[in-house]
């Protein structure tokens, strides 16, 4: 489909996340907040690690109430985090929060932007992250993130100095100041100056906090009050932080509403210091580009005149000063380069970009314009065409007249105008950094490294196909990109709007990730295939050395748009040897080959997201002994342990709180309980009496790690032990075995030191400390250069049964298919028969 580079399109780009109307905002508030921010020509960076990071609260005031333009730049889309309301992982989550950062910053006003590091999970330090992020190429992001949006201040979240708690942290500091002055010389990232030009912010200050234990704040840092009421907006800037704090929904992060007087404090680090103002040095006025007197002349008579029962009344001046602001830049400009510097001269056709930009926002806004467009269906196969309908409203007396698909219709007041029009649906719709295989440390989208698509490799997603819309409004012509998206209406949500998938022609979803033999015995592979087109073809798995597969390929003939249907295949091992291996479905559709499934995510803070991830998944032939058979699941957070047990043949059943309390649990071989899930289950509480009768019985107790703030009770276990924020965050970390003859270490599965290989991203976290004499500690395990840790695994006999406590990582290692993880776990589920 058609794009367009991104500096264009960066408002439609940021309001088609919306799951709302993708047109301008046409009330009066946000009319005069924007005619405000056209007078102000400021920029302000914000820098830190992660989602959730950023002090929305600071972003608000920036951009609400001092109208800079403000970003935030998130090295990460938080990838490595833990998911509080759902079972996504890994790159499933970063594109979660991504949403959850698009969606605050709809709110507070901000602007998003992205590095391509991946986030692999917590670090101890700075050496580690940027060892495995590959600084260079997160630096030379940076660098372009800061040569594209030019910033006059930039703001660091944490230091470098360590208190920011997270290697990724630290980094995100260490290396803003070296992007400080990297971005300004034309020595660094040479290749970068075909598409823009070097750039130096005038300071890189720190924004210092008071976190928990962690003051680094001090009077004698320069301030600034942030807790200001907005009175076009009705709200404090406290109020507007809440609510976009509050749409970081997977790390937990609801947060009150907070007004009144509130101070964020300053370090500079780089620059010169603010005295008075946080952009004392740099002229935020129209002054600062060439021309720019006349242009604030019209702006204080467009504000002194402006009616907020006729916006109309404005659109006149509005486009004269459209006029005046295009005249200014093409007057002359090769003496503008003359009497400029190159960057002077550079900065104007920026500021140039970024008010046309929100002038024609504001033009349509007055006018009286919506206009919106919509694909017909929600989806498309890659090759077909898309239906288009383009709808269009005058709400204002004013002669317009709108062009799309080359023809042009004088508007109507109030009167609803529709033009029909077609696209070619010739890309699939995957987020552009997981198209290809990436590193733990970094997402590789070399393919973007062109003149048509270089701009996209720091943005929040893939820039939205879209279609270009002309409005004359007298006999001035402008033109506009509005996104095409697919919108319909639920029965409990009203009008809902989601991002045009384009698809495979088939996508292959097969049922498990993880297949696992303890045996020769041959298993049943099923595939849900889905057509979104009509198509013929077949589906095949690739042949895997010491694995048969049978049969060889499934025809399907005649399938029509929407089929779904499933078929099976037979994969047997060769030999009992151990053996892991990926396998690949191949869907071929009307002569041509495709291997991706079909992927959902659906929550209601956050548009709908569709990916295609690759159709494969793991056979694991493991030599696994298993005892007993039926496990009651306590869910927690979310996780996908319950579905790792049944696929090696264990009943789980979910067990709700009437049956912990009022059920038979002696029925159980094992309880266990999901991750965090005495962070999230406030009726654990009362529970725990009956898990504890249950243990004290002859049961077997599994707890999964816990969070150490927000604990229901700390009584979790018979005897005492603390939560603690410990963890091990070296996967391959050395692994020692303190008390070899523990029975969690023997039954029924012997493990060995090759039973900790092949882990990924850490061994565990929220290790325990202080526990009771009556647990026994069998593993011992540390990161490079700390001390020893006991805290990953407590075992202890209670009554006629046992406890067990763990804090490694399963909720990571079974669904990946790590055959150590699932022996180990094995273990822990079996206790012997006395």
């Amino acid at each position: 489909m058609k794009r367009f580079l991104p500096l264009i399109l960066v408002f439609f780009l940021v309001s088609s996340t919306v799951s709302a109307q993708t047109s301008p905002a046409t009330d009066v508030g946000t009319i005069q907040q924007n005619l405000k921010k056209l007078n102000v020509l400021g920029s302000v960076l914000y820098v830190a690690a992660h989602p959730d990071d950023e002090n929305t609260r600071l972003l608000a005031y920036l951009a609400q109430e001092k109208h800079y333009r403000t970003g935030y730049l998130s090295l990460t889309r938080g990838d490595g985090g833990q998911n509080l309301i759902g079972t996504e992982q890994s790159e499933l989550l970063g594109l979660t929060r991504t949403q959850e950062l698009l969606a605050a910053r709809r709110i507070d006003g901000a602007e998003q932007f992205f590095t391509r590091a991946n986030d692999f999970g917590f670090s101890k330090g700075p050496e580690e992250t940027l060892k495995i992020w590959d600084k260079d190429k997160v630096l030379g992001d940076m660098v372009w993130v800061i040569r594209n949006f030019r910033p006059d201040v930039m703001i660091c979240r944490f230091p470098t100095t360590g208190e920011g708690g997270h290697g990724h942290h630290t980094s995100s500091a260490i290396l803003a100041q070296e992007a400080f002055s990297a971005a300004a010389d034309p020595n660094r990232y040479p290749e970068q100056l075909k598409y823009v030009q070097v750039w130096q912010a005038k300071r890189l200050l720190w924004n210092t906090f008071n976190f928990g234990n962690t003051n680094t704040t001090s009077p004698d840092q320069f301030k600034i009050n942030v807790g200001g009421y907005n009175t076009l907006l009705g709200k404090s800037y406290g109020e507007i932080a809440a609510e976009s704090r509050s749409s970081h929904k997977t790390q937990g992060f609801g947060s009150a509403k907070q007004r009144g007087d509130a101070y964020e404090y300053f370090k500079t680090i780089l620059g010169d210091a603010p005295k008075t103002d946080l952009m004392d040095g740099v002229d935020v006025t129209w002054s600062r580009v060439a021309g720019g007197a006349q242009i604030t002349a019209q702006l204080a008579a467009i504000n002194k005149t402006f009616k907020a029962d006729s916006p109309q009344a404005s659109v006149q001046p509005l486009l004269a000063l459209l006029t005046k602001i295009d005249q200014t830049i093409a007057t002359d400009k090769a003496l503008q380069n003359v009497r400029l510097s190159q960057t002077g001269a550079a900065d104007y056709e920026y500021w140039h970009k970024q008010k046309t930009k929100e002038l024609k926002g504001l033009i349509a806004a007055c006018a009286g314009l919506w206009f919106e467009s919509y694909a017909n269906e929600a989806s498309y196969a890659l090759g077909d065409i898309v239906k288009v309908r383009t709808q269009v409203i005058l709400r204002s007396s004013l002669p317009v007249s709108v062009t799309a698909n080359s023809s042009t219709t004088a508007l109507v007041s109030n009167n609803l105008t529709t033009i029909d029009s077609e696209m070619p649906a010739d890309d699939i719709t995957q987020p552009y950094w997981l198209k290809n295989p990436h590193s733990v440390g970094f997402y590789n989208t070399e393919y973007l490294e062109n003149d048509k698509l270089i701009g996209q490799k720091t943005l929040p997603q893939n820039i939205p196909p879209s279609v270009t819309v002309s409005f004359k409004i007298s006999n001035t012509t402008i033109t506009y990109q509005t996104p095409v998206e697919y919108k319909y209406t639920d029965p409990a949500r009203g009008e809902v709007y989601q991002p045009l998938v384009i698809a495979p022609p088939v996508t292959a979803d097969i049922a498990d990730k993880v297949y696992v033999f303890n045996n020769t015995k041959p298993q049943s592979v099923q595939v849900k295939l889905k057509s979104f087109t009509s198509a013929s073809g077949n589906i095949s798995i690739k042949p895997i050395a010491g694995w048969k597969i049978s049969p060889e390929k499934i025809d399907f003939t005649g399938k029509n748009k929407g089929d779904e249907w499933t078929v099976a295949f037979s994969v047997t091992p060769t030999d009992s040897k151990p053996n892991t291996s990926n396998f690949e479905v191949i869907a071929t559709a009307n002569g041509k080959s495709f291997s991706q499934g079909l992927l959902n995510i659906k929550y209601v803070h956050i548009p709908a997201i569709t990916i295609f991830p690759p159709a494969q998944a793991k056979l694991v032939n493991i030599d696994l002994k298993t005892a007993g058979k039926k496990i009651g699941y306590i869910a927690g957070a979310g996780d996908l342990v319950p579905e790792a047990l049944r696929e090696v043949g264990y009943d789980v059943h979910q067990l709700t709180e009437g049956e912990i309390i009022n059920g038979d649990l002696s029925v159980y071989d094992a309880i266990v309980t999901g991750v965090r899930a005495y962070n999230v289950n406030e009726r654990l509480a009362y529970g725990q009496p009956k898990l504890m009768e249950y243990v004290k019985n002859g049961g077997n107790l599994l707890v999964q790690y816990n969070n150490n703030n927000g604990l229901v009770t700390r009584n979790i276990g018979p005897y005492p032990f603390t939560v603690v924020n410990q963890r091990v965050t070296e996967e391959g970390a050395k692994v020692t075995f303190t008390d070899p003859q523990n029975p969690v270490l023997n039954y029924p599965n012997k493990i060995t030191d090759t039973d900790f290989n092949g882990w990924i991203q850490e061994r565990g976290l929220y290790f325990v400390d202080n526990a009771d004499s009556q647990y026994s500690t069998p593993l011992q395990m540390n990161d490079t250069g700390m001390a020893p840790n006991k805290g990953a695994l407590i075992v202890a006999n209670f009554g006629k049964g046992r406890f067990v406590y763990t804090s490694l990582a399963f909720f990571r290692e079974l669904p990946a298919g790590v055959p150590g993880a699932y022996r180990l776990f094995i273990n822990l589920l079996s206790k012997p028969k006395n």
